[in-house]
């Protein structure tokens, strides 16, 4: 008896493998319960910043081995980095299987048009990031590459690159105004641009708002995190929702479903091995 539920689209976000404050067991959980026609991975999903060889556990490694299920499977999966994946955006616009990596993407949703990015490059300035309104589709990418041009400054000079946990760990009043700031510039430029979606990562706080200027209005959306809030959007029936894990959990899946019989050197064995897909799904424009 299949008891997986169908989702249109689905968008996880700050799963941080390859770290100890990953809950790879629960996303598992999550993964296992459904059946998506589209999967979003909207950054910081390995965190290459503070990965370690020695520490790579096997549910981490079943979360990739689901995600390859899932492709394998006739899912459409679009890959979009973040600042801690950061090294896959020189692989940018490749294409393996049903496999997709981008730097944002935008998605026709029942007659409305979704922008999906992680978020990160708002961090450079997000006092004065409005201007890349302006620049219409080609701002965000301007901005990941001065973004990392910086990055690539601080290192040279012995310097850490912008945390923004840090600045969150700081101050509380620091990290609402903050987070006000990120959707009010995501909100603005997606207004500009002509985007219903707005929908971003990076700053772990799952929400879904209406943001309305004088020149429209868009909903901002935000998949939260595997760290902290367990959360993921879903989109179905020409409606989004936040599913929460601690609330929403279905007790018949575990972590560990299909995979509990392989050890970890099977796993490795098992992602390594490229399956063909069964069906190359058509892309939303």
């Amino acid at each position: 008896m299949n008891l997986k539920r169908k989702v249109e689209i689905v968008v996880i976000s700050d799963v941080h493998l390859g770290t100890f404050g990953c809950h790879a067991k629960q996303l598992l959980t999550y993964l296992n319960s459904i059946e998506p026609k589209t999967l979003i991975l909207n950054g910081d999903i390995v965190d290459v910043w503070q990965f370690k060889k020695r520490y790579f556990p096997k549910s981490h490694l079943s979360v990739i081995k689901k995600i390859m299920d899932f492709a394998a499977n006739s899912t459409e999966v679009i890959y979009i980095t973040g600042n801690h994946d950061e090294m896959l955006r020189k692989f940018s616009d490749t294409e393996i299987g049903n496999i997709s990596i981008v730097n944002k993407a935008v998605l026709d949703l029942d007659g409305k048009k979704a922008w999906f990015f992680h978020g990160d490059v708002f961090d450079m300035s997000i006092q004065n990031a409005k201007w890349l309104a302006k620049l219409g589709g080609w701002g965000y990418d301007i901005l990941i590459l001065i973004n990392r041009f910086v990055n690539w400054c601080l290192e040279q000079v012995g310097k850490e690159r912008y945390s923004l946990s840090k600045r969150i760990k700081n101050s509380v009043k620091g990290a609402v105004k903050y987070i006000s700031n990120f959707e009010n510039v995501a909100t603005e430029l997606a207004i500009e641009n002509g985007y219903d979606y707005v929908v971003c990562g990076h700053i772990h706080q799952p929400k879904i708002l209406i943001k309305e200027n004088k020149y429209g209005k868009t909903t901002y959306l935000n998949s939260g995190d595997w760290v902290e809030n367990f959360t993921a959007l879903e989109y179905q029936f020409k409606r989004w929702k936040i599913y929460n894990y601690n609330n929403d959990k279905l007790s018949p899946f575990f972590a560990d479903e299909d995979l509990k019989e392989m050890d970890t050197n099977e796993l490795i064995a098992a992602i390594t091995i490229v399956e063909q897909p069964k069906k190359k799904q058509k892309k939303l424009n």
